[in-house]
């Protein structure tokens, strides 16, 4: 009789003990925006416009992501981007710490060492870039700084065409060349003939002061 007791008690306590366990489990995943369609690693293609190369992209690792709302790729890790002429010569190139592109509004963002460099010999730098493929310009709204061989340009807004060829930076400093301002160039006088003998110096002509008249007093 006793024993059954405990073997009572033993059960009662066993299911008790079953009873207050619970299960720890993470909750379902709903938003399906969180998940790329497609992560590719190490990446270096080159990418089509109309038929035609025009990019090449170099990327440790590329997220695409067409569920998000607007569908985008990703740049997590850095990105260099280099652009071609018709005849598949470099024009320029882009680099940066992350990026993304926007691809139904044909925007790019870029954040982080932004740097850019055309086959005139400007340099670019900043720490965001606004890159529009509809309206065919380069924007930013943070401190930027142009290098070019003729002149160094810093300002907080930045706005150029599609190859840097034609931009302006507002709330500027920097320096620049005499021509840049007057719009010529400063005369430099040439060096003497060392061959032929100097000439002396001319002595002043020697004036004689007229007497002074007398002056007759009454």
């Amino acid at each position: 009789m006793m024993r059954n007791a405990v073997v009572l008690l033993l059960f009662v306590v066993l299911f008790a003990s079953c009873d207050e366990q619970t299960e720890h489990t993470a909750p379902a995943i709903h938003e399906r925006d969180s998940v790329s369609m497609m992560t590719t690693y190490g990446v270096n293609t080159l990418i089509s416009d109309s038929g035609v190369m025009k990019y090449r992209i170099i990327t440790e690792r590329w997220d695409v992501n067409t569920i998000k709302n607007p569908s985008r790729w990703e740049f997590v890790k850095g990105i260099f981007l280099e652009q071609f002429d018709k005849k598949f010569h470099v024009e320029g190139y882009i680099q940066a710490d992350t990026a993304w592109y926007y691809d139904q509004k044909k925007l790019w963002h870029l954040r982080g060492r932004v740097r850019v460099r055309n086959t005139d010999g400007l340099v670019y730098t900043s720490e965001e870039l606004f890159w529009d493929g509809i309206r065919h310009e380069l924007y930013s709204n943070v401190f930027s700084r142009v290098v070019t061989p003729e002149r160094t340009m810093e300002g907080s807004y930045f706005r150029s065409d599609e190859r840097m060829t034609h931009y302006m930076v507002s709330n500027s400093k920097g320096s620049f060349r005499m021509e840049d301002m007057t719009g010529e160039s400063e005369q430099k006088e040439e060096p003497a003939d060392t061959t032929q003998p100097a000439a002396p110096p001319r002595q002043p002509a020697m004036r004689h002061a007229a007497s002074p008249k007398p002056v007759v007093t009454p």
